[in-house]
């Protein structure tokens, strides 16, 4: 918490003390040309990949696997694209490597792996599984798989919950 508090206080004073010295180097119109480019830019660039991480996490999901990676790319992609309407050059630039495929995926697979020995747990009809771990879902003791009742067609995800404290 913290370290967010800090952001908050930094990250402005940064910004400023970049867009000062940008705007002397390349003047005032230029500066603000390049601000709202940037913006622009990374709105398309956002709709470009979002679109194309939802398509990856449907044909994961239709494959019967958990589209873990794709769910952290969707954050990333999103504080990107927050980042990018932001006005600034520092957060430009970590706006536009959230947006990137590359740089995404590598950041994606970060969190994921930080989150191993973490207590990120989903539990789904009965499986428990961890999205950073090594795939194979652990049955929890005594659960029994549930069959679909005769009258219902179609894809139905059921699911029960349990407050852990």
């Amino acid at each position: 918490m913290r370290y967010l508090l800090l952001l908050f206080i930094v990250m402005p004073i940064v910004e400023i003390g970049v867009l000062i010295n940008v705007g002397s180097w390349l003047g005032l119109w230029p500066t603000l040309a390049i601000v709202i480019l940037t913006a622009v830019l990374g709105t398309w660039m956002l709709r470009q990949q979002s679109a194309a991480t939802m398509m990856q996490a449907q044909d994961r999901l239709r494959a019967g696997e958990l589209p873990a990676q794709q769910i952290f790319e969707g954050v990333l992609l999103l504080i990107g694209g927050v980042l990018l309407l932001t006005p600034g050059f520092v957060t430009d630039g970590i706006g536009f490597a959230c947006l990137m495929p590359w740089s995404r995926r590598w950041l994606a697979a970060t969190i994921a792996e930080r989150s191993k020995g973490g207590s990120m747990f989903i539990n789904v009809n009965g499986s428990t599984i961890n999205p950073g771990a090594t795939p194979g879902p652990s049955v929890s003791p005594g659960a029994a798989p549930r069959q679909r009742p005769s009258n219902q067609t179609g894809d139905v995800i059921e699911g029960d919950y349990r407050e852990v404290d």
